[in-house]
């Protein structure tokens, strides 16, 4: 059988031809597209149109390629960015970007309306400008009319399922995320969309990963293929393609790097609190523990800038770059509010970081970045093992910065840990992997990570002996980070 799965990230979005053949998991990618923020009047957008109109190009590309009928098609996406939608279906709002600066603008207004320490008890979510609820508060601070005006919120791959087939719900990982769901009442919290003066009847019926949402309608124009519910939220997609072999931690690095561990339920105490530990949901099971780290953003804005410039450089020409650089020059914490925003990453860099030798050549920068991130790593890993109360011996890195051996290797190495890198597509292949279960060709997760496991090159990098613990401890107290 062939499966379609639709994975949108920030930089790019694909589409994949899926399916189970001879014992292995079987994923082409048949149609990819540039992402990205659009500026416009000081504000930061999505190009919605654009992502609708490359999904729907990427079916009929697929549909030809084929060879047979399509089982089914499921959708994942980044969190947290929505449209307004009305009655009759009509696009009431723009799709702000959520690095989009109206949240800081109303910061102290939201919080005074729920303060930090109780959003995080009632909403389990990391305390975080870009979240949806943030989002509406804004909206709210500024008046907007259209939060009572009968709409409906949509969540991004919600309201491409709602385009398709006319379903009008929200998925629980991605609803899971907005900071306004309740985990004890698997449905949306009623004390905080009071706080933010958020209408109940704004928010869609949840349903759960697994479950059919329609089939494509007709004056659409594709053919009538069934849509299946997956786990939205792309990182839920990624962690249930991580090929674990026991308590690990995982790391989905794309734009983000979201460094976290399984676990069966929330945990949501004081301690998580103090380390904006995020709690997000999963199948039955896999409910995930994690904390955002910057990601390969500082990557991106890297090259963005030296475009500008005229110079063209490749992820894999940056790496070679940084490789050849020595290290512990210059470090950063990448989670540094001002890396939020795009633009003037050099600047940025040098103005917030710590060393003797400011970074200027390029291979400097990116060195500076990749060992910022893997310190950042470790820490955030031990954070989790004390939440948690159990140890994670060995780390996954999934998602497209598994392709990237610098990194990996400065991973293991910073962290003492054994590093297993791959799948690179694991929103995709985890997207699948809930497809497959819901038509019965899969029994369960784990029978799913042995078939990845069977199905993809996973990439190990040993930890090698170095400075990194005396380093980990100035980079700590420098950063205030214990």
């Amino acid at each position: 059988m062939n499966y379609l799965a639709f994975d949108l990230g920030a930089s790019s979005g694909k589409l994949f031809l899926g399916g189970v053949d001879g014992g292995r998991l079987r994923l082409r990618e048949v149609h990819r597209f540039e992402n990205g923020p659009v500026a416009l009047a000081r504000h930061l957008y999505w190009d919605f149109f654009a992502i609708h109109r490359n999904l729907c190009e990427g079916i009929r590309i697929a549909c030809a390629e084929a060879g047979g009928p399509i089982a089914s098609l499921g959708i994942d996406s980044f969190s947290n960015d929505f449209c307004l939608i009305g009655r009759d279906g009509a696009l009431l709002t723009p799709m702000r970007c959520y690095r989009d600066d109206r949240t800081a603008r109303a910061r102290e207004a939201i919080f005074q309306k729920c303060p930090p320490r109780r959003l995080y008890t009632l909403s389990g979510n990391q305390v975080a400008l870009f979240n949806t609820a943030m989002q509406l508060a804004a909206m709210r601070e500024e008046n907007d009319r259209s939060l009572d005006s009968g709409a409906t919120l949509l969540l991004l791959p919600d309201l491409l399922c709602a385009l398709l087939t006319g379903d009008v719900s929200g998925e629980y990982t991605i609803s899971s995320v907005t900071q306004l769901f309740d985990f004890a009442a698997d449905t949306w919290h009623a004390e905080l969309l009071k706080a933010f003066g958020i209408p109940a009847e704004l928010l869609p019926p949840v349903c759960h990963p697994g479950s059919p949402r329609g089939v494509i309608r007709p004056e659409t124009g594709l053919p009538a293929i069934p849509v299946v519910t997956v786990c939205e939220h792309d990182t839920a997609s990624a962690f249930l393609a991580a090929p674990l072999t026991g308590d690990a931690a995982i790391i989905s690095s794309g734009t983000w790097s979201l460094v976290g561990t399984e676990t069966p339920a929330p945990v949501i105490t004081e301690y998580g609190f103090a380390h904006n530990v995020a709690n997000e949901g999963g199948l039955p099971g896999h409910h995930r523990l994690l904390r955002n780290v910057m990601g390969s953003w500082l990557l991106q804005e890297l090259r963005a800038e030296y475009a500008g410039e005229g110079v063209t450089l490749s992820f894999g020409g940056l790496a070679e770059l940084g490789a050849a650089e020595p290290p512990f020059s210059f470090l950063i914490d990448v989670d540094d509010e001002c890396f939020f925003s795009p633009g003037d990453v050099r600047r940025k860099i040098r103005s917030r970081g710590r060393g003797a030798v400011p970074p200027e050549r390029p291979g400097q920068f990116v060195r500076c970045i990749c060992e910022s991130l893997a310190l950042k790593y470790r820490y955030s890993i031990e954070v989790l093992e004390e939440l948690c109360g159990r140890p994670l011996r060995e780390i996954h890195i999934v998602g497209g910065g598994s392709k990237d051996s610098f990194l990996c290797q400065l991973t293991a190495d910073a962290c003492g840990r054994s590093v297993h890198a791959g799948p690179a597509d694991a929103s995709a292949v985890g997207n699948l992997l809930v497809q497959l279960m819901a038509a019965g060709e899969l029994e369960s997760v784990e029978a799913g990570r042995a078939l990845i496991r069977a199905s993809f090159p996973i990439q190990t990098f040993a930890p090698r002996r170095g400075e990194w613990d005396a380093v980990y401890r100035c980079y700590c107290e420098h950063f205030h980070l214990k």
